[in-house]
């Protein structure tokens, strides 16, 4: 079965910056397109960014110009650098996987059970 597991969530100062992993097994990583999405208490789910197959990214509009989403398909790993963090980047993130290309987390049918991350102000 595929299994993901995120890494690196944790606490954080506004303004500073977090490295996230996700580790994928049981997938045909290089053919998946990866996402991480997020959820705050009382919101939506919401694409931070997504990663396709050979490499082209999408990125929410909250989070454009400071999280960078990467891929490492050697290590069937996927990253999310999120740098000049902001209180509202508060939520879960949640690793998804999906075989076609979709900014709609909806669609993912592959998920991780999340890591949290705490930005204080």
């Amino acid at each position: 079965q595929v299994q993901l597991v995120e890494s690196g969530g944790g606490l954080v100062q506004a303004g500073g910056s977090l490295r996230l992993a996700c580790a994928a097994s049981g997938l045909a990583f290089s053919s998946s397109v990866m996402a991480w999405v997020r959820q705050a208490p009382g919101k939506e789910r919401e694409l931070v960014g997504a990663i396709g197959w050979s490499g082209g990214t999408s990125y929410g509009d909250s989070v454009k110009g400071r999280f960078t989403i990467s891929r490492d398909n050697a290590k069937n790993t996927v990253y999310l650098q999120m740098n000049s963090m902001k209180p509202e980047d508060t939520a879960i993130y949640y690793c998804a996987a999906r075989v076609l290309w979709s900014t709609s987390p909806k669609d993912y049918n592959y998920w991780g059970q999340g890591t949290q991350v705490t930005v204080s102000s």
